[in-house]
């Protein structure tokens, strides 16, 4: 298949709001896919190549040659380029780069370029996230939706089912299921203002007035273990393979009563008193093998020797934790019925250092990749992820370091959109990381105002949120100040700007 037919598609699917016309457009595409390019098709289709870091940015895509008359470029040939640019690393590999993007662009139309320099850079604005392509997977083989979403979250992505979902249909996707050793995406929490808020939105209807689980949100890594045998692997909430750098992790779960298992948690860097140290230490220590000791504490677990609890109640899970893990490594939680109690145990987490809690159902299986209110969040200081869109530099005692950052949510349709900016919570430890980290993606310059990579993620403390016409989502932020920045989150993660503008209504 040519690269101009996914280029076509893109540009159908992104001059529709209708949400019918994108899906027919994408299963229109994915049913004329051949098996060999069906999963490149689908990522591209998403806006994403199948590489997890290529190594190119706007900087080194500035320069383009002279684009093509007419399409030639095929999609398997463009993802075994960027794989070949991909592996490139040590003396030499930035001219090597630079020579790839020459050959590959060079080839591509003005169409494919702009295209290619979109999916590349992440602001690619066609308005086909994940969700619309499953279910253009789902119209394209015949097949119910749900089933395609319960293997892509199984599978760990939509790319990973695609050939099993257009070649062999219902029954290769029943099949998938829960596999020791291959990460699954993991379930999210919703959040709520207040704790009797989060209760009521864990219990539901059928449990209204029951008991709920209260456990301690710690401010670590999310990290997934697998056990199988002497084998383990630890994954991010990404699903990076992290394994090799955690080994007092894989310590922890090799010492474990069962052979074979999947467990959810936190690994969180703890000082001498127990209490967390600053995220950042965290962060650091997961992205490099050695640092700061950290811990890992468990809330959940989804298989235990030979049985899979994916679908079994939270009480189930719960009771299977406890036989699993000692109390050493486990999120420390309180299951009650009370609301005075759950507020108490709010408080200590606090006082102890924590984030805040998190309420969950005793009814409520594992949602694997799913964000709902079987788990709710409660964080006193509320907080937003955003990405760093720009960053102007300082006056006074900050001139010479890059400070007031310029914030954007995630749009549903592509890119970021602007919410405001913030120069405040910085430390002169955090002035002289991120102008150091800014200047290295940077893309160009507006005056005092220099454009970067929307790569960073950074936690952002608001008061609230309002109205306002001088950004285009319609809000601003009111009195953000910065928290951390987080490394262990991609901008594809970031809050979406619907969540920010629901704020309004405290929805």
């Amino acid at each position: 298949m040519l690269l101009a037919d996914v280029v076509t598609t893109s540009q159908a699917v992104a001059a529709t709001r209708s949400r019918k016309d994108k899906v027919a457009a994408l299963a229109d595409l994915l049913g004329r896919t051949g098996p060999a390019e069906a999963e490149t098709v689908a990522a591209y289709l998403g806006g994403t190549l199948r590489q997890r870091r290529t190594g190119l940015g706007w900087k080194s895509l500035g320069d383009l040659p002279e684009p093509a008359v007419s399409p030639s470029l095929e999609v398997l040939e463009v993802h075994e380029h960027f794989e070949a640019v991909a592996a490139l690393a040590g003396p030499g590999s930035a001219g090597a780069r630079a020579a790839a993007v020459q050959s590959l662009f060079g080839r591509a139309t003005a169409e494919e370029q702009r295209w290619l320099r979109g999916v590349v850079t992440g602001e690619l604005r066609q308005g086909a996230l994940d969700a619309l392509v499953q279910e253009a997977v789902a119209r394209a083989a015949d097949v119910p939706l749900p089933l395609v979403r319960r293997a892509a979250m199984l599978s760990g992505s939509t790319v990973a089912v695609v050939v099993a979902a257009l070649t062999e249909g219902e029954e290769a996707l029943r099949a998938i299921g829960l596999e020791v050793m291959r990460p699954v995406l993991p379930m999210l929490a919703g959040s709520a203002t207040d704790v009797a808020a989060a209760m009521a939105k864990a219990r539901g209807v059928a449990e209204a007035g029951g008991e709920v689980v209260v456990d301690t949100k710690l401010d670590g890594i999310r990290v997934q273990v697998h056990r199988d045998g002497d084998a383990v692997r630890v994954a991010t909430r990404s699903l990076e393979d992290i394994t090799a750098r955690l080994p007092e992790v894989v310590e922890v779960a090799r010492a474990l009563p069962a052979s074979r298992f999947v467990l959810d948690g936190e690994a969180l860097a703890l000082d001498d008193a127990g209490r967390p140290r600053p995220f950042q230490e965290t962060s650091s220590r997961t992205a490099q093998s050695a640092g700061v000791q950290v811990t890992p504490f468990f809330f959940d677990v989804l298989h235990v020797d030979g049985t899979d609890l994916l679908d079994a109640p939270g009480r189930e899970r719960l009771d299977a934790l406890h036989a699993l893990v000692p109390e050493q490594h486990r999120v420390a939680g309180l299951r009650t019925a009370d609301t005075a109690a759950a507020e108490a145990f709010l408080a200590e987490a606090l006082a102890a250092g924590h984030e805040g809690v998190v309420v969950k159902s005793l009814e409520a299986p594992y949602a694997a990749g799913r964000r709902g209110s079987g788990w709710v969040k409660v964080k006193p200081v509320h907080t937003l992820d955003l990405v760093v869109l720009a960053v102007e530099w300082g006056s006074g005692r900050r001139r010479g370091k890059l400070s007031n950052l310029h914030l954007g949510a995630r749009d549903p349709e592509g890119g970021f959109v602007m919410l405001g900016k913030t120069f405040k919570g910085m430390t002169d430890e955090m002035l002289d990381w991120q102008t150091e980290r800014f200047l290295a993606l940077e893309t160009h310059r507006e005056g005092h105002v220099v454009h970067v990579r929307p790569e960073q993620v950074v936690e952002i403390a608001i008061d609230g949120v309002q109205r306002s016409t001088r950004y285009p989502g319609g809000v601003a932020l009111r009195f953000a100040r910065v928290v951390r920045y987080r490394d262990d989150k991609t901008a594809a993660e970031a809050d979406p700007v619907e969540s920010v503008q629901a704020r309004l209504s405290g929805a």
